[in-house]
């Protein structure tokens, strides 16, 4: 069992992913501790905010090849995990913009791996909240209001990074 609060703070969800990380390429947890850690740092969306960081900006090729552990962990928080992979998909995408603009390879890579990693994992969670959530998004993005606009706003994203968005939505709708 672990010994994790009840609510993780942002940093402390980052600090934990990256120890859980470290013991799956170590090979020292069962699938079913993979889930269960998963659950408890997915319980608060701070913790979903800091594992998806950890998860999908990690070197470790673990995070191309999920898990059944870790798969059956966001399965088991369908709500933050669905709600936070729209998030993280959307965001992926305009960034990958802007590094473009800013003619900055190294950030537009890692965009793109975080896109890349998002889309995997959504592809094979395969999560009805996540269809809803996604076509939400693209309500948004046509009517100028709905559901995300507040995230839309919040980044500021501009024409051509809606667009991007858009396109990477479009295939999972």
């Amino acid at each position: 069992m672990n010994n994790y609060p009840e609510s993780l703070s942002f940093p402390q969800a980052i600090a934990t992913t990256q120890a859980l990380m470290d013991q799956i390429n170590a090979n020292q947890l069962s699938e079913a501790e993979i889930q269960q850690r998963v659950l408890s740092i997915l319980n608060s969306k701070n913790g979903g905010r800091g594992f998806f960081v950890a998860y999908l900006t990690s070197e470790m090729s673990l995070a191309d090849h999920p898990s059944l552990g870790v798969l059956a962990g966001l399965k088991s928080t369908e709500e933050v995990s669905s709600e936070l992979l729209v998030k993280n998909l959307a965001m992926s995408s305009a960034m990958a913009v802007v590094h473009s603009q800013n003619n900055d390879l190294e950030s537009v890579a890692g965009s793109q791996k975080v896109c890349r990693r998002t889309c995997n994992l959504i592809q094979q969670l395969n999560l009805k909240l996540i269809k809803k959530e996604l076509q939400e998004l693209q309500n948004t993005l046509k009517n100028g209001r709905g559901e995300y606009q507040e995230l839309l706003e919040h980044w500021n994203y501009n024409t051509e990074q809606k667009k991007a968005i858009e396109e990477t939505i479009s295939k999972y709708i």
